[in-house]
Parts: C-alpha cells; sequence; structure tokens
C-alpha cells in the first residue's frame, strides 16, 4: 500500500501579504527538523498561467526554478527553508487549473457532460495537489511524509472560491488524521494605549468556517507578543485550543519565525494532530534533523548578534519594492552571515546616477551617487527594459575604476560588458540589441533560438552547465576557487540576450576574461572576471535562486568577502567562523 502523505493548508485572512509564506515555511522546517520529507505547494489564484510576465513592482520578484518553471517568490522560501528542488507544478494558478480542464474538454473526456466549477475545476485542483504532494523533491528519492500547502490570495476572495472548496472536499478525501489546516490571521495593535483586538481574527474565522473548513491552528500576526488573555479570547471565539494558538509577533528576523513557533509548541501541536508519532523514522534521519535544528539556531543567533557591518549598495530599477530583489537580499544575507558579517544593503535606484537626474531632482542624484561611493561592495541584478541601464553602466564604471568589490547578475553582466567595451577597447558605441535595435557595435545580442512574438516562458530558462575554462586564466580565478575548483556548475537561468561572441576575443586581450562558459557549445558567455581587480564578476545566471541560508551562493560569498577584507584569507583556506559553536557551511 502506498504511504499516504499528510497535508497542512495554510491560509490567510484579513488583509493579505500576511507572511502565509513564512508560516508555510517556518513549519516545514520544524518538520524537517523531526526527520520527515516534507514537500511545498503555492497556490496562486490569478489568471496568469505562472509568473513570467508579471512585473517585480507588481507582484515582487519572479522566482526561476531548476524546470525552467517561473513562478511566485513564496516557492524561493520554501526551497531556501527546506532544502528542496521544486517543479513548475509546485506552483498552482486558476490559469492552469482552468487550461487543464478546458484541454480535456476540448479532447472530449467530458463528453455528453456540462463541464462546471464544482465538480470539474474542484476535482482537478484535489488531483493536481495529491499528485504533486507525493512526488519526491530531494536527492534521497523519498516520498514526502508531508505536504505544505499554501492558499494565495485571503479568505473570502472571488478568486479564491473555487480552491477553498476543492480544500473542504479535499480533506475528506485524504482522512481526518492527514489534513490540518492553519489559518494566519492578524491581531492589530490599535488606540494611543496600543490595546490588542481580536475581532478581525474572529470575522476570519467566521468566514473560513461558513465555507466548510475549521483551522486547526491559529497563527495570529501581530506587532507585539499576546497581552494576557488574548490568547484565551482567541481559542473561546474561534473554536479552538489555547495551545493551537500562536502569536507570531514581530521578533529579530525572519529566521526566528521557526524558533518561536517551536517555543510555543507547534511540534507537539503538528504531531498530535497529524498522529506524525507513528511514522517510522530511522535513527539516522532523525539525526539529520537535530543537526539541522542545531545550525539553524547558530545561524539565527548570528543574524540576532552585534556583528561588523558591511555596505553593499543594490543598483537596481525595481528598487521601491525590496521584494522585487528578495532571493538577491537573502543570497546577501547568507553570505554575510556565513562570513560573521551584517549585511547593510543601501538601495540605489539606477535612473537616479543618471545625468537627466542631476538637472531633474540634484539632491536624489547626489544621494544615489553617495550612496553608491561609500559602499563596501555593488551588485547591479537582472532588469529588463531600458530604464536606468545607463545608471547601471555608471555603477559598473565606478566599481572597475575605484577596485570596488562588484558582483553582476544577468543584466548587470551585461552592463559591465558594454563599460568595459567603451571605455577600455575603445567601442564607444557599444550597445545591447535589447535596447537599440540594429545599433552599430551590438556588445550584448539576441540569442538565435529565442521567439522574437511570444513572451510568456520563451526565455532561456531554468538549470544549466556552466563548464570553466580549461585555462591558467580561468584556474586562477577567485570564482573558480569560490566553487570549490569545480569544472562545472549548475546554475538557474532567465535570459534572452547573451555577450557577443564576436567581440570576447577583444575584451579578454584587455583583461576582461570570459572564465567559465555553457558547457553545450562553448560559445556563451556565463562568467567573467576581471584581471588585476579585488573582486569583478559578473554571471548570466542567476546564482541567487540557489543560495540557502546554510550554504551561501559562492558568487555572493566571494562579494562579501571581498567587501570585509576577508577574500584571500578565505582563498588561502583560513578559518573564518572559528569562534562559532557550530559550523554553518556544509
Amino acid at each position: 500500500m502506498a504511504k499516504q502523505t499528510k497535508y497542512i493548508i495554510v491560509s490567510g485572512g484579513v488583509i493579505s501579504g500576511i507572511g502565509k509564506g513564512i508560516i508555510a515555511s517556518s513549519t516545514g522546517l520544524l518538520l524537517k527538523t523531526l526527520g520527515l520529507t516534507v514537500t511545498s505547494i503555492k497556490i496562486d489564484p490569478y489568471l496568469n498561467i505562472d509568473a513570467g510576465t508579471l512585473s517585480p513592482l507588481d507582484h515582487g520578484e519572479v522566482f526561476v526554478l531548476d524546470d525552467g518553471g517561473e513562478v511566485d517568490l513564496d516557492l524561493g522560501n520554501y526551497e531556501r527553508y527546506l532544502n528542496v528542488t521544486l517543479t513548475r507544478d509546485n506552483n498552482i494558478t486558476t490559469g492552469k487549473i482552468y487550461r487543464e480542464v478546458i484541454d480535456k474538454e476540448r479532447r472530449g473526456d467530458y463528453l455528453g457532460k456540462t463541464v462546471q466549477v464544482v465538480p470539474h475545476i474542484t476535482n482537478a485542483i484535489q488531483d493536481w495537489v495529491e499528485r504533486v504532494g507525493a512526488m519526491p523533491t530531494s536527492d534521497t528519492g523519498r516520498t514526502p511524509d508531508v505536504c505544505i500547502v499554501e492558499l494565495g490570495g485571503t479568505v473570502g476572495d472571488i478568486e479564491s472560491a473555487p480552491f477553498i472548496e476543492a480544500m473542504r472536499q479535499f480533506q475528506f478525501r485524504v482522512g481526518h488524521d492527514n489534513f490540518c489546516l492553519i489559518h494566519v490571521s492578524l491581531v492589530p495593535v490599535v488606540g494611543a494605549v496600543g490595546e490588542q483586538k481580536t475581532k478581525p481574527t474572529q470575522a476570519s474565522v467566521r468566514d473560513l468556517r461558513g465555507l466548510g473548513l475549521s483551522p486547526d491552528i491559529l497563527a495570529c500576526r501581530s506587532a507585539l507578543p499576546f497581552e494576557e488573555g488574548i490568547r484565551e479570547k482567541l481559542s473561546m471565539f474561534c473554536q479552538v485550543s489555547p495551545k493551537q494558538v500562536f502569536s507570531v509577533h514581530d521578533c529579530e528576523s525572519l529566521y526566528h519565525v521557526p524558533i518561536l513557533l517551536r517555543e510555543q509548541g507547534m511540534i507537539d501541536v503538528l504531531t498530535d494532530r497529524l498522529k506524525l508519532d507513528a511514522l517510522s523514522i530511522s535513527k539516522e534521519i532523525v539525526l539529520e534533523g537535530d543537526t539541522l535544528w542545531a545550525q539553524w539556531r547558530e545561524f539565527a543567533r548570528r543574524r540576532a548578534r552585534d556583528l561588523d557591518a558591511t555596505t553593499i549598495a543594490i543598483v537596481g530599477k525595481y528598487t521601491y519594492l525590496a521584494d522585487s530583489y528578495i532571493s538577491v537580499v537573502k543570497g546577501l544575507e547568507h553570505a554575510a552571515l556565513n562570513v560573521k558579517r551584517k549585511i547593510n544593503i543601501k538601495w540605489v535606484e539606477a535612473s537616479d546616477l543618471e545625468e537627466a537626474t542631476m538637472h531633474k531632482d540634484p539632491l536624489k542624484y547626489h544621494e544615489a551617487w553617495q550612496h553608491l561611493c561609500a559602499a563596501d561592495g555593488i551588485l547591479v541584478p537582472g532588469g529588463f527594459g531600458e530604464r536606468g541601464v545607463e545608471g547601471k553602466v555608471l555603477a559598473a564604471k565606478w566599481a572597475r575604476e575605484h577596485n570596488v568589490p562588484y558582483l553582476g547578475i544577468c543584466l548587470g553582466m551585461q552592463v559591465a560588458v558594454i563599460e568595459f567595451a567603451r571605455n577600455i577597447c575603445g567601442m564607444t558605441d557599444a550597445q545591447s540589441a535589447e535596447f537599440r535595435e540594429g545599433c552599430a557595435l551590438p556588445a550584448i545580442v539576441f540569442m538565435p533560438e529565442i521567439d522574437r512574438t511570444t513572451m510568456g516562458g520563451t526565455m532561456r530558462l531554468g538549470s544549466r552547465p556552466t563548464k570553466f575554462q580549461a585555462s591558467d586564466v580561468a584556474r586562477r580565478s577567485a570564482i573558480y576557487k569560490l566553487y570549490g575548483s569545480a569544472n562545472e556548475v549548475h546554475e538557474r537561468h532567465r535570459h534572452r540576450y547573451e555577450v557577443n561572441p564576436e567581440i570576447v576575443s577583444e575584451l579578454e586581450a584587455k583583461g576582461m576574461q570570459f572564465v567559465g562558459r555553457d558547457a553545450e557549445t562553448g560559445e556563451r558567455m556565463e562568467i567573467l572576471e576581471l584581471d588585476n581587480h579585488p573582486y569583478f564578476v559578473g554571471v548570466q545566471y542567476h546564482p541567487e535562486y540557489l543560495t540557502r541560508p546554510l550554504n551561501p551562493s559562492p558568487p555572493f560569498l566571494g562579494l562579501l568577502l571581498a567587501a570585509s577584507g576577508q577574500l584571500d584569507a578565505y582563498l588561502m583556506g583560513e578559518e573564518l567562523a572559528g569562534d562559532a559553536e557550530t559550523k554553518l557551511k556544509l
């Protein structure tokens, strides 16, 4: 008989953006510390097939998976917290479900029947969840013991109604002992005296119960810990035991949320509700869970310590919404804490560095340049469209000329090539074909195999191999050593344009070395490193997608080491975490 996966549904009420993703990820992490195998699914009720065509300013970062799936940023949280590899099927959207049902209708699968939301759409949702919930997500190949399902949106939204109904039916399909509902709600602090109010949560739970779902656990977001009597009041009016009401108040960092939940008894509640103690887990796997928890506590402890700060300027074009670069921020945090530093990020809007801003808004212009010049390191992330590109070129120029550690990701690598071609190689008209189609000197060109008409899912996406060159220059490079002197690395991509291979020899002759190229053809530039510079690295891929709290991404690690003056010592093999009770880097 096949093993029955247990399901934990995480819903949200009162407001959007309440933190369901962090609660889901933290719950999954706690279950992993017991030695359980955990997977995750994110349900997004929008009609888009995937997140690939959404603006980062509208919906936050588009996260890319190994299989090329462009998904919601919460799947990035799941991968980082649970250290799993998810697929595009782990992100369900209304568009995907309706497309599947309509395709079946056109094939004649429902011949003679009226296709309706109930039962056809709701059955498709349940089938999808059950199928993906049983898919292995780690190298061990173990079938998941538990699947965390985050239900996007807010209870009561029209667009999420079919998913709520599907979950109502699903609880009976899998059985009482295999279904647990965590409802994340808000306990606001209002008034001059800062009194906590429970009415919004009461109303949200009432709406949820009216739709046929009763929460087993309440995770209540608030600025402060519960006041006396609040837990008991919520228990009484929401019909859950006091021990099943959790205060998820603001704490030092998101990395402390699992600790906060564990201290309040989350593991005991889940074990009792889902009969987890009946599962058979080997001693070896239990020990792995204990080790994971010890390392996580050490990581969170470092986050709370008063460490020396390293300032990194992120020069981007979506800086007004930090979630647009959430994986980049996490990559910096992970690297910083692994080298015993506190990260201080200065957000620089790329267009503010351009001369036009000096005339239009001198204060904003000088403030942007002040942040850039004062930074210990500069990071230019990916992006699309022409706005702010010349500002990114200026940031790369500053880093090169003033020996400031630099990491360019995707477009950040491309602007570094444009700047170098213009100012070192004498190609003053060098430009990207993305912004100047038909330009005389295209340093960056459109990839020939990419579809020029269809936008969704047509870029070079997903995990691709990059091979380090066999040359002495490549083998001496810092980035090669940071990757553990591996001949080949696999990283995730998301781009339509690439470095023009026709100008590579001229760039390398002047000192810009392309030490890593694609393993398939050897003609696509993947990694560059500048000669005679403390750390000037560009990568065509997105290393931020594979960063983990306990295993930071090598390009980010190199940037933080260089910016904090530790890179040379690290490359010589010196210990950086000697005073830590638990060494973090796995």
